[in-house]
C-alpha cells in the first residue's frame, strides 16, 4: 500500500477522529485543517468563511477530505439553526474545491455530503445512478453541498462526494439519544414504520472511506450505507431486542410533523439505498444486515 499525504477538514470531529486513526493506521500521514493558530506539523491553520488556507498544504496533499459541518442535531424550527447547518457544508466544500482546482497536483478531494439527497422514493430501489426529488430541508442542503465540489471536478481532480448515512455508534447521534429513550422503555416505530431507513456501522463508514482513499478508479457518487435497508420498524424491533426491552407503541405522524419541524420529513421519508459503487469496488462490508449494525453499534 503506498503511503499518501491526506488533508482532513472537520477531522476533530466524531467522524474525523476515527477515519484519522484508520489511515494513520495504514501507513498515511494526515494533517489535519484546523481554525485556530498552530505551529503542529500535522495541523495547519485555515478560515474557510474568509478563504483563507495555505496552499502549500493543499499543494502537497494526495487526497483532501472534507468532513467539517455543523451538527445536524439542533432545533429543527431554528432559521439560524438551518442557514449554519447549510453554509458550514457549502463554503467548506467550496473553499476546497476552489483550493484544489488552484493547485498545480489537483489532489483526490472526498467532499462529505449525506443520503438525503435522494429525497423520499418509498421503497423504490436507490443507487448512485438514481435522481433526487423534493425540497426538504436536507434534500436541498446535500445538492447544493454536492454542487460546491464542482470546481475540483471541472479542473480534472478526482472528486467522490460521499453519500453518507446515519451512522449507527452507540457514542453519537442517533444511537447515542435512541439508546437512552430505548432503555427508558420509550422506543416507539416512527409513524406507520414501514419507511426505509438507511443507515452504516462506524466501522463500515470508516472502512468505506479509506477504501476510497487507496481506489483511484472511483470517481463520483459514493452511497455509505449497508448493503441491507431495513424498515424503520424492523430497525425498531432489533434496537429493542438487543437491549432487552418493548417496543410495541407507534410514534403518530402528526405528532413527529409538529415536534419535528424541518427534519421531520427525513424521519418519516424512505430511502431504501444500495452502497452499489462500493461494492463494485471491491469493498467488503462487514455489517450487513440491520442485527449486525445494532450489535456493532452497542458494542
Amino acid at each position: 500500500m503506498t503511503s499518501r499525504t491526506i488533508v482532513i477538514a472537520g477531522s476533530s470531529g466524531f467522524l474525523g477522529q476515527h477515519l484519522t486513526a484508520e489511515l494513520v493506521g495504514r501507513g498515511h500521514a494526515v494533517v489535519s485543517l484546523v481554525r485556530r493558530p498552530t505551529s503542529a506539523p500535522d495541523e495547519s491553520s485555515w478560515d474557510p468563511y474568509a478563504g483563507v488556507y495555505a496552499p502549500a498544504v493543499i499543494e502537497g496533499a494526495d487526497v483532501v477530505v472534507n468532513l467539517a459541518g455543523a451538527p445536524t442535531a439542533g432545533n429543527p424550527h431554528s432559521s439560524r439553526w438551518a442557514r449554519e447547518l447549510r453554509e458550514s457544508r457549502v463554503t467548506t466544500t467550496r473553499v476546497l474545491a476552489e483550493a484544489i482546482a488552484a493547485s498545480e497536483r489537483r489532489p483526490v478531494f472526498l467532499a462529505g455530503n449525506g443520503i438525503s439527497w435522494y429525497g423520499d422514493h418509498g421503497q423504490e430501489l436507490l443507487t448512485e445512478e438514481s435522481d433526487s426529488r423534493g425540497d426538504s430541508l436536507l434534500t436541498d442542503v446535500t445538492r447544493e453541498w454536492q454542487a460546491a465540489a464542482d470546481p475540483a471536478a471541472e479542473a480534472g481532480a478526482r472528486v467522490c462526494i460521499l453519500r453518507t448515512a446515519p451512522v449507527m455508534d452507540r457514542r453519537a447521534a442517533p444511537l447515542k439519544q435512541l439508546r437512552l429513550l430505548f432503555k427508558a422503555g420509550l422506543g416507539a416505530k416512527l409513524g406507520d414504520g414501514r419507511q426505509r431507513m438507511a443507515m452504516i456501522s462506524l466501522r463500515d463508514w470508516v472502512g468505506g472511506v479509506a477504501h476510497l482513499v487507496d481506489d483511484d478508479a472511483v470517481s463520483g457518487p459514493v452511497n455509505l450505507c449497508s448493503p441491507q435497508t431495513p424498515t424503520n420498524a424492523e430497525f425498531t424491533e432489533a434496537l429493542a431486542r438487543a437491549l432487552h426491552r418493548k417496543a410495541f407503541l407507534p410514534a403518530p405522524r402528526f405528532a413527529i410533523e409538529l415536534g419535528g419541524g424541518q427534519m421531520a420529513p427525513e424521519v418519516l421519508g424512505s430511502l431504501n439505498v444500495r452502497p452499489a459503487v462500493l461494492e463494485a469496488a471491491g469493498y467488503t462490508f462487514r455489517d450487513r444486515t440491520v442485527d449486525e449494525i445494532v450489535r456493532t453499534g452497542l458494542s
